[in-house]
């Protein structure tokens, strides 16, 4: 089932139980589909790699908005991203624990022959490319980082 038409069920489902938290992520994922699917150039169809970048866009987002809720002792706010947080990455792909990643990482650092900190930029795009939604862009960059200043 296509994102989209997931996202309308459980919306039903939400209001049904009136699950607030829930329906508040959808509503935000739902929008964050017809933006895509009316910007320009996208001809009214978003593909599943441009979903699941929204996603971890959306997931980003909340978890900067968490960061700064929680700095600023505000608990009621942050419960809110929490709870969306945990709603969004229901449609993600599971994450790479980080000893997964640390061997993905290598075997990219490996497959190019990366032999220093300054093969970084290569590296990063290649381990980025291979692991889009399976991983976070700062953990990549973490283990790229700390795997390259170990060689």
């Amino acid at each position: 089932m296509a994102l989209e038409q997931q996202v309308m069920t459980d919306m039903v489902t939400a209001m049904k139980a009136k699950d607030e938290a829930a329906l508040r992520s959808l509503r935000a994922i739902k929008a964050a589909i017809i933006i895509a699917k009316t910007a320009e150039g996208a001809k009214g169809e978003i593909t599943e790699a441009d979903e699941q970048k929204m996603l971890q866009k959306l997931v980003k987002q909340r978890k900067d908005s968490l960061e700064i809720f929680t700095q600023q002792n505000r608990p009621e706010l942050a419960q809110k991203e929490m709870e969306e947080i945990a709603v969004i990455e229901k449609f993600l792909p599971k994450q790479m624990g980080e000893a997964e990643l640390k061997a993905a990482v290598a075997a990219v650092i490996a497959q190019l022959g990366a032999s220093s900190p300054a093969d970084m930029g290569k590296v990063m795009g290649a381990a980025s490319k291979q692991l889009a939604g399976q991983a976070d862009g700062k953990a990549i960059s973490a283990v790229v980082k700390e795997l390259l200043s170990n060689l």
